[in-house]
C-alpha cells in the first residue's frame, strides 16, 4: 500500500529489500518520520515515531486519534481544486491563528496532493510555500489513513529533533534513520541539514551500536558520509 502522502525519498519502492536489513527488536525507532513508509511495512510491537516537523506529527497524531473525523474534514477540503482554493487554504494554513489542530493536519494533507510535486516546503518564516500543482483530481489516500489509524495505536508520535529522540532509546530497540540525505535538497522545514549535523548524527549512531543497539541508515553515497 501507498502511503498518505507524497514525500520526497518516500521508501515504500524498496521496503521489500529494506525489511532484509532490518533486524527484530521489541520496538522501531524513527528519528526522521517521513512518509512513514518504514512503519506501515513492518510489523514491530511498537514503535516510536519523530520528526521535527510539527505539522506532520500533527497530522499523524490526528489520525491516530480520531480518522473518521479527521477523514470528513479533508474531504471537504478536497473539494476544493482551484488555484484560488488553493492559495486560500495555504494561506489559512500559514497565517490562520483560530484554526484546530485537526483542521491544520487536513489542510496538510491537502496542501500536500495539491501543491507541486507534492513537494514540502517551508519559507525562512515557517510558511508553507510551494505553489499549486493543477492536477485534475487529486489522489484522496482514504485507504491509506484507515490503515495508517490501525497501525498507529502501537505508535507514539512526538515533534523533536534527532538527538531529543535518540536520547530516548532503549534495551531492544532498532533505530532506522533516513535523515535528509548530503548534498541534496534538506529544507523539508524551515531549518536545512548541515554537514555538521550528519557528523553528529553519526557519532550518537554509532554510540548506539557500540552499546550493543541495532541501528539501520540511509544516506547519500559520499566521501563524507563514507567517512
Amino acid at each position: 500500500m501507498s502511503t498518505i502522502l507524497k514525500w520526497a525519498g518516500n521508501k515504500t519502492a524498496i521496503m521489500p529489500e529494506l525489511v532484509k536489513h532490518l533486524p527484530i527488536g521489541s520496538r522501531l525507532v524513527e528519528p526522521f518520520a517521513g512518509s512513514c513508509a518504514v512503519m506501515m511495512a513492518t510489523d514491530y510491537p511498537s514503535y516510536l515515531v519523530a520528526d521535527i516537523n510539527p505539522d506532520l506529527i500533527n497530522m499523524y497524531q490526528q489520525i491516530k486519534e480520531d480518522p473518521e473525523f479527521f477523514i470528513m474534514i479533508a474531504l471537504g477540503l478536497f473539494k476544493q481544486n482551484s488555484e484560488d482554493d488553493f492559495r486560500r487554504i495555504r494561506h489559512g494554513f500559514n497565517y490562520g491563528k483560530s484554526s484546530g489542530k485537526v483542521w491544520r493536519a487536513a489542510a496538510f494533507l491537502y496542501l500536500n496532493r495539491h501543491c507541486y510535486r507534492g513537494l514540502c516546503r517551508y519559507n525562512k518564516n515557517g510558511g508553507f510555500n510551494v505553489p499549486y500543482g493543477n492536477y485534475k483530481k487529486p489522489y484522496f489516500p482514504h485507504a491509506e489513513i484507515l490503515a495508517f489509524a490501525e497501525k498507529a495505536v502501537r505508535a507514539t508520535f512526538i515533534c523533536a529533533s534527532y538527538e531529543e529522540t535518540l536520547t530516548m532509546l532503549r534495551g531492544g530497540d532498532v533505530v532506522y534513520c533516513d535523515p535528509p540525505y548530503h548534498e541534496t535538497f534538506n529544507q523539508y522545514h524551515s531549518a536545512g541539514f548541515t554537514e555538521k549535523e550528519q557528523g553528529t548524527l553519526s557519532v550518537l549512531l554509532c554510540d548506539h551500536v557500540n552499546n550493543g543497539g541495532s541501528v539501520v541508515a540511509s544516506n547519500s553515497d559520499t566521501a563524507l558520509i563514507r567517512y
